[in-house]
């Protein structure tokens, strides 16, 4: 385990989780896991982080595991402090509770930060704390708030968003992706990437990242999941020749009966997919400002950098140099 000294003048930062009955369990503990780390890391309570409801007492989750909590209005917190909203089906109903909303309005007058784990953004949009922000959700819920918050600006594509003082984040492990954004924003980017490491986060993401690789999106497409593996081989291949010949002699089949089953099993050409696997991955390549767009387009098998701008230009509207100019992490 890596030292981190902390500043003399550093104190305990609260993080309080607020809950409800239905709270999805892995909205709590997963961001929660990430500042008990953190502690951890640091020697020291760099992080208290009590777990709030309207009332207090025992919260029954979505699991049936019971959460002791602590009434929200009994927490005190301040500028350096985070309210943060965890999500799940209760929602619905907690929104409709005006004096459970109340005390949310409250408690966020006090904190510094406030943020929602996926579904959680629905509560903060109940307290008005999504007017004139920009914020996102579960995929699945994201029409449905924008049509209850018709103020806010949902954009249903990033893993989390930070507008301000008010965070939201995409569905469920997206909360540790936040909680870890957070404690980097605190106490630096070595320690969050340690944090990362150590629960086995396969990569720390940033918040412009898509909710969805592309692997994840062609499993979604298709329809028998026949070409499953191709994919993950695709994905991890990007410099290899996958000419529709290439793929169809490793899926055993001829190159025409390929292209044919292909097609219809996902809703895509072979060529088209594996011109979306290479944005994907220069997507995240293009993140690092370190790295130059010539090395990005050579590694994920554009081949040169021209060819590598029009797919860009083709499948998400903007050009590499565009991408990374809003989505560059500093420090990568």
């Amino acid at each position: 385990m890596l030292p981190f000294s902390a500043k003399p003048e550093e104190t305990e930062r609260s993080v309080a989780f607020v809950t409800f009955p239905g709270v999805k369990l892995l909205d709590v503990t997963g961001p929660l896991q990430v500042f008990q780390d953190a502690n951890t890391f640091l020697g020291r309570s760099a992080y208290a982080t009590p777990i709030a409801s309207h009332h207090g007492g025992p919260v029954e989750t979505d699991t049936g595991v019971l959460l002791n909590t602590r009434r929200l209005a009994g927490i005190g917190l301040d500028e350096g402090d985070t309210l943060m909203i965890a999500g799940g089906d209760g929602v619905f109903a907690a929104t409709r509770d005006t004096r459970f909303v109340h005390a949310v309005q409250k408690s966020a007058e006090k904190a510094g930060r406030i943020a929602a784990t996926c579904t959680g953004a629905f509560l903060l949009g109940s307290a008005g704390l999504l007017k004139g922000k920009r914020a996102v959700t579960h995929w699945r819920h994201c029409d449905q708030l924008a049509d209850d918050c018709p103020d806010t600006d949902v954009d249903p594509d990033p893993i989390f968003i930070e507008d301000g003082r008010i965070w939201t984040s995409a569905g469920v492990t997206a909360g540790i992706d936040l909680a870890l954004a957070l404690v980097e924003r605190d106490h630096g980017r070595d320690l969050a990437l340690e944090l990362a490491r150590s629960l086995l986060v396969y990569v720390k993401r940033p918040g412009g990242q898509s909710q969805f690789s592309e692997a994840l999106k062609q499993q979604q497409r298709s329809v028998t999941g026949r070409f499953d593996a191709l994919h993950f081989w695709m994905k991890d291949n990007l410099q290899a020749d996958l000419k529709v010949e290439a793929l169809a002699e490793r899926s055993g089949m001829s190159a025409r009966n390929f292209a044919r089953l292909y097609t219809d099993d996902t809703g895509l050409t072979p060529a088209r997919a594996v011109e979306q696997f290479r944005v994907d991955a220069a997507r995240a390549m293009l993140e690092n400002p370190n790295v130059s767009i010539k090395t990005v387009a050579s590694h994920t098998g554009f081949g040169n950098d021209e060819r590598m701008r029009r797919s860009f230009a083709r499948l998400i509207g903007v050009t590499p140099q565009a991408y990374r100019e809003r989505f560059a992490v500093e420090g990568s």
